[in-house]
């Protein structure tokens, strides 16, 4: 993901003055962000350096997007972090626009289908191999999404052998296949019918460019904010 990030930002005429991985995390400090003169940074990397990463951009005042998953217990944390330090933050689960649009479908459905009881809803997600975390961040928000508004659906269950028809429990399961971006599915099945809607990705490029774009837009302000916010939804 850093590499099709890195590709698309100087595509767009965007200079990459700083790159942070695992062999050089030391260098991420407020000296060093402020001589590489960095406006923004994008952070893609791993549930357990998300938080540092982030308040280390944040204390020295670097507006930062993050679309790390599998760290959101510390949220609020980083969220109220941002707030004093008076930066800038924007998380996704995803940032793909289609995936956004999707997220939009998704609550409009749950609002048609929230009366109707007879439907059962569930989710899948498949994913590459290499995805640590399952269910997804996507998947995750999906779910949170929907039991926002339909509420006899108390908490999701990670599980295909769950029996969650008629219960508190939402079904969301996770597939992991060899070289698939990702794929979501949200199912309303009744015993007469099935309403189903779903996204398929054909590559990265979808997740980095929305990346790019929700940096390009948080340059010059202070706040915390989601794509929400950048698609103006």
């Amino acid at each position: 993901m850093g590499k099709t990030i890195e590709g698309i930002a100087q595509g767009k005429g965007h200079e990459i003055v700083l790159i942070i991985d695992k062999n050089n995390a030391h260098e991420l400090t407020e000296e060093q962000l402020k001589a590489k003169g960095v406006e923004v940074a994008i952070e893609f990397t791993r549930p357990e350096s998300a938080v540092a990463n982030l308040k280390g951009c944040i204390s020295a005042g670097v507006p930062v997007v993050s679309g790390t998953t599998g760290w959101l217990d510390r949220y609020e944390e980083v969220k109220a972090f941002c707030e004093a330090k008076q930066s800038a933050f924007l998380y996704a689960s995803n940032f793909s626009v289609g995936v956004n649009i999707f997220f939009e479908l998704n609550r409009q459905l749950a609002q048609m289908m929230k009366m109707h009881e007879n439907y059962e809803p569930s989710l899948h997600e498949i994913h590459h191999t290499q995805k640590l975390d399952a269910p997804s961040g996507t998947g995750i928000t999906l779910a949170n999404d929907l039991m926002e508004i339909i509420t006899r659906k108390k908490k999701w269950v990670n599980d295909s052998t769950a029996n969650t028809k008629n219960t508190a429990e939402l079904a969301l399961t996770s597939e992991r296949i060899d070289k698939v971006p990702g794929t979501h599915i949200v199912t309303y099945a009744s015993a007469v019918d099935t309403i189903a809607i779903q996204h398929t990705a054909h590559s990265r490029i979808g997740f980095a460019s929305g990346a790019v774009v929700a940096a390009e837009w948080l340059v010059g302000k202070k706040g915390v904010f989601s794509m929400r916010d950048v698609l103006g939804f």
